[in-house]
């Protein structure tokens, strides 16, 4: 099975487990009384809809590249994400303003019943299975947006620990208003988490590299090839979860072009076999001693000692 029928399977069980407990959660929540039970119901209608969004650009990624986008469609799974963030916060925002309105109005409250509590049971059971799914997939296909997804489903997890501590809080105790204030208190979470996942997203379609990492194994690439000297303007950038590689490299000037050419080869083919998901990698050959003032873009061998320091 290919990398993106793993990501649309995934999602499929993503969609249908969280379609069923949407339902009983938004069911149980309305007949119970539980306002935090109804928002962790309206947590889980979002994450159906962010799995039709995982879904849609696994669907993107799989066509092959073309004329127009000769990249491939790889950054679809960055897009994704991104996406992914606006609707994580928008859902937590829109819990947020609705449980505000109920304290500022001081809408009369009802204690919820016991049944909120089994239905958040199940909910986290349920949500414990969709996370190992979908983050064991994104881990072993290398996607960032399924990654998101499932972090999202563990976040889902954590909201359901909290609305069962305040059901049983607030059956005990008989004060309907620890439910209203932990609805708010998710809903600020919901926010924070998804404004991570835009801010993480940044990275990649701004073509950064948030693991500086990948640069000193492919300058050891590169010095580990006889031949190749001064390794620089080292420039990597994602593409889905491969990296797409430019470098310059200097070499004696009397070498004839086959033999450069050959070095050029072997330093491809190190840089490969010292990092996984290559894409292509785009090497400028230069004569020994080569000083050109005006190039402006890439990382050099220096500056990443200099980083380490």
């Amino acid at each position: 099975m290919g990398r993106e029928q793993k990501i649309i399977r995934a999602s499929w069980w993503a969609i249908a487990g969280n379609g069923i407990l949407a339902v009983l959660k938004l069911t149980v929540g309305f007949i119970s009384g539980s306002f935090a039970l109804i928002a962790d119901g309206i947590d889980s209608t979002t994450d159906i809809v962010s799995s039709l969004v995982v879904l849609l650009a696994a669907r993107i990624i799989a066509k092959p590249p073309n004329i127009k986008f000769p990249y491939g469609y790889s950054k679809a799974d960055t897009v994704a994400t991104k996406v992914l963030s606006f609707i994580i916060f928008f859902a937590g925002a829109q819990l947020a303003y609705s449980t505000i309105r109920i304290l500022v109005k001081g809408v009369a409250m009802e204690t919820p019943t016991p049944l909120a509590i089994w239905i958040t049971i199940v909910s986290i059971l349920g949500k414990l299975i969709l996370t190992l799914i979908l983050l064991r997939t994104g881990r072993k296909v290398e996607s960032p947006m399924l990654i998101a997804n499932a972090r999202n489903m563990r976040n889902d997890i954590l909201i359901s620990i909290s609305v069962l501590c305040s059901l049983l809080f607030t059956i005990l105790l008989k004060e309907p208003l620890i439910d209203r204030i932990i609805a708010l208190a998710i809903s600020g979470f919901i926010m924070y988490e998804a404004f991570k996942i835009f801010m993480k997203s940044n990275v990649d379609l701004m073509d950064g590299i948030d693991n500086t990492e990948v640069y000193n194994r492919l300058f050891d690439a590169v010095n580990s090839v006889e031949g190749a000297h001064h390794p620089h303007r080292v420039r990597a950038r994602k593409i889905g979860h491969h990296y797409m590689v430019n470098l310059d490299i200097e070499v004696d000037p009397y070498l004839s072009v086959k033999d450069a050419h050959e070095i050029a080869k072997n330093v491809e083919d190190s840089i490969k076999s010292n990092l996984r998901n290559i894409y292509d990698v785009m090497i400028h050959v230069e004569p020994l001693g080569n000083l050109e003032e005006d190039e402006k873009y890439g990382i050099t061998e220096s500056e990443i000692t200099h980083q380490k320091r």
